[in-house]
């Protein structure tokens, strides 16, 4: 499995000057020379420079303690994730599959060559423990790809060390400054190398994309904005998803869902003859998604009020049930998920959304003032949600009114959706719906989660039974849950008529 090191640094400016004296800076002790290390990087990127544009390097080094393939993923402003393999000959297929969802049917190849003399210093504190790497580059460049160029330049590189404060930067930069030494203008050594090493006039080889957005004036904007968005964030979420990382499927779902509600709520800016079969195919995904995200929901759900029941109301192996139940097709979801993500349906549908961005299928009141147009719809998803609480307040309890109320939850996460893109052009009123949307969601959705733990419990009842094992807790686990419900049912007109009195629904 690959190898993942969290980097926090910051790029400088260099000249001939070299390195400032940064013993003065506080909690420095000592200034430890390392020597001057050589570095050989060939980076790898499509024709296009996909991976550039989306700040992802992927490259192949020798030299130093830590030669090998190394993917690095943007984080936040100067953080980022190295994902590291061994030296090999061509891309670690770990790595091609992190990066396919931006390469898809592109051919990774050398782009540039980065050779460097490293000119290493450790700051050190009283204990001699390490605070920050900093060196000194001396970095030559070459564009590997036809009628590239060269480029020499030297910078210096501050490195948090391994779970040290970033506010330790912070001191080192105000020494930096102090010394005239300034922020480099390029984000990474790539950037810069290939801003520098490109022949004057060649232009870059780009995929067609949207032009820069500006600042969001119609309807269309609005809508479009926030779509852009969730296009973006499925993006970003793939490397997570195929690495498994904490709660990376349920955003990618949401993001699924997000984009699908966005398409049938404002199906007069965007033209549902071609947003529609886009819709469809966000729905399967969505569905892939969450083949595993159910069962970690009832999961987690029934771990706790299991932990609730004093010892006396505890009969039989149930833990061992659950845990067994828990884990099942787990593997196998696994690897099917994976699959999805490596399928050309996938790809298809990530090629399909950029082409959508790109060259919207707009309706004429894309053109249209937003708080008219984008208004009428965010007032039209809620006359829905009302009518649908409205029934299921009046629905006696039972099957028909659980179904009304899984109806009202699904269309209050789209009336939320819709609220929240339109919260940028609507403001306060819109904001004030998404909010209230989401406390509604989560009432509604601990019904929905109750209903279906009471289906897991008399599953996992039925098979306790068989195997000669006590049923009892099961049984009580179920009360407990209908309990849940019936409160959520009885606190259901309350809530609603604060959501109304609010006003929230005025956008």
């Amino acid at each position: 499995m690959a190898d993942t090191k969290r980097e926090i640094e910051r790029k400088y400016e260099s000249d001939d000057s070299g390195l400032p004296d940064l013993t003065g800076v506080a909690g420095v002790v000592s200034v430890i020379d390392k020597g001057v290390v050589s570095l050989d990087a060939v980076y790898y990127d499509t024709a296009d420079e996909r991976l550039a544009a989306a700040s992802l390097t992927l490259r192949r080094r020798t030299g130093g303690d830590d030669a090998g393939w190394h993917l690095k993923v943007p984080v936040a402003p100067g953080v980022r994730d190295e994902i590291r393999e061994p030296l090999s000959d061509t891309v670690p297929d770990t790595l091609a599959a992190l990066v396919r969802s931006r390469v898809r049917e592109a051919e990774l190849a050398p782009a540039v060559r980065l050779r460097s003399d490293r000119d290493v210093r450790h700051l050190v504190d009283a204990q001699g423990k390490l605070l920050a790497e900093v060196s000194v580059d001396a970095v030559h460049a070459e564009r590997l790809t036809e009628g590239g160029g060269t480029a020499q330049w030297t910078e210096i590189e501050v490195e948090l060390a391994d779970d040290g404060d970033p506010v330790f930067l912070d001191k080192v930069e105000k020494r930096l400054r102090k010394a005239g030494v300034r922020p480099s203008s390029s984000s990474s050594k790539l950037a810069r190398a290939l801003a520098e090493t490109r022949p004057p006039g060649s232009g870059k080889k780009k995929r067609k994309a949207p032009p820069v957005p500006g600042e969001p004036t119609t309807a269309g904007d609005h809508v479009l904005a926030y779509a852009r968005a969730q296009r973006d964030a499925i993006l970003e979420l793939d490397p997570a998803v195929r690495q498994d990382a904490y709660d990376s499927v349920h955003r990618m779902r949401v993001a699924t869902r997000r984009l699908r509600s966005t398409f049938r709520s404002y199906g007069k800016v965007l033209d549902r003859t071609v947003t529609d079969p886009v819709g469809e195919e966000l729905k399967w995904l969505a569905g892939e998604l969450g083949v595993d995200r159910d069962r970690e929901v009832m999961t987690e759900r029934l771990t706790t009020v299991l932990g609730e029941l004093p010892p006396a109301l505890i009969s039989g192996p149930i833990r061992a049930r659950l845990d067994t139940w828990a884990n099942a097709r787990r593997g196998g979801s696994r690897g099917r998920l994976i699959g999805v993500l490596d399928s050309e349906r996938y790809l298809g549908l990530l090629d399909t959304l950029d082409a959508l961005v790109a060259e919207p299928p707009v309706l004429p009141d894309a053109a249209g003032k937003p708080e008219k147009v984008i208004g009428k719809a965010v007032r039209k998803d809620f006359g829905k949600v009302s009518a649908l609480v409205e029934e299921a307040i009046e629905a006696p309890p039972g099957p028909d009114r659980d179904l009304a109320l899984h109806e009202a939850r699904k269309k209050a996460k789209r009336t939320r959706y819709a609220a929240e893109a339109a919260t940028p052009a609507l403001g306060t009123p819109a904001r004030a719906l998404a909010k209230s949307m989401k406390s509604l969601t989560s009432l509604l959705g601990e019904h929905q989660d109750s209903v279906m733990v009471r289906v897991t419990l008399r599953e996992l009842s039925a098979v306790a039974h068989a195997a000669g094992e006590s049923s009892f807790t099961y049984g009580v686990l179920y009360g407990r849950e209908e309990q849940r419900a019936a409160g959520v049912e009885a606190a259901l007109p309350e809530a609603w008529k604060a959501i109304v009195a609010e006003g929230s629904a005025q956008v």
